[in-house]
């Protein structure tokens, strides 16, 4: 996966590619790239490519098809296979992602720790975000309770690092607080840990310390039936 750059540096804004294919004038596969597609609840980058010659073309959507990250441009037919491109990812879009999704695995975590809690959705945005859980009682003070905690553990400044391990090893270590399992067929696993507290199996984009992330603040508690349980929570 070394031509999927956002894997191992979350941090980088520009990079150079080679464009290796372009389909209906509009879906662009690159040799390289640091543009997150859609996945894993977490929305897809935007930003611009800049070609040789100075043309400026847009990215507005990012998704992964057939293994491939396809990059969606505007205008259509503004790039052609071979064509190099320098390009620059909407960076303030990506850190707050990056916010979001570090902050959904403190509080999944508390969850986890306290109640037992396993996750069964969730999507981050840039303006708020919401992940469901199942606990048998929905309890507004229980949930709060967790915020608080969360919010204690993320102003301890606690650093965030990204390895991989085998399939094997992280079944062995019980490594996913998702309610679904792991998907098949992957047989090594990217992790992100939080340093002496939580470590989970992840591909998303994630602050490098808790320090970023600000202040967690609820905005609504759902109670969705069956024992799932929503929050909506933004950073501020």
């Amino acid at each position: 996966m070394k031509d999927v750059l956002y894997l191992d540096d979350a941090y980088l804004k520009e990079f150079d590619a080679t464009v290796t294919s372009v389909t209906d004038g509009k879906f662009v596969v690159l040799d390289r790239t640091a543009f997150y597609p859609t996945g894993g609840g977490q929305p897809h980058d935007t930003g611009q490519m800049v070609t040789d010659d100075d043309r400026e073309v847009r990215i507005i959507y990012v998704g992964k098809f057939g293994g491939k990250v396809s990059h969606q441009i505007e205008p259509e037919g503004a790039l052609k296979e071979g064509d190099a491109v320098h390009c620059i990812v909407d960076w303030d879009r990506r850190h707050t992602l990056m916010c979001y999704h570090t902050a959904a695995h403190v509080l999944s975590k508390v969850f986890h720790k306290d109640c037992g809690a396993l996750i069964t959705g969730n999507q981050l945005n840039c303006e708020r975000s919401r992940f469901d859980f199942n606990i048998p009682d929905f309890d507004r003070e229980l949930i709060q309770a967790c915020v608080d905690k969360a919010n204690a553990l993320i102003r301890e400044d606690r650093p965030v690092k990204v390895y991989y391990l085998s399939r094997e090893e992280v079944e062995r270590r019980g490594l996913t607080k998702l309610a679904k399992g792991l998907p098949e067929g992957l047989k090594i696993l990217r992790i992100v840990e939080i340093e002496e507290f939580d470590v989970q199996a992840d591909g998303g984009t994630h602050v490098q310390n808790t320090s970023e992330i600000g202040t967690l603040e609820i905005m609504k508690c759902e109670n969705k039936g069956k024992g799932n349980r929503r929050v909506y929570f933004r950073l501020v």
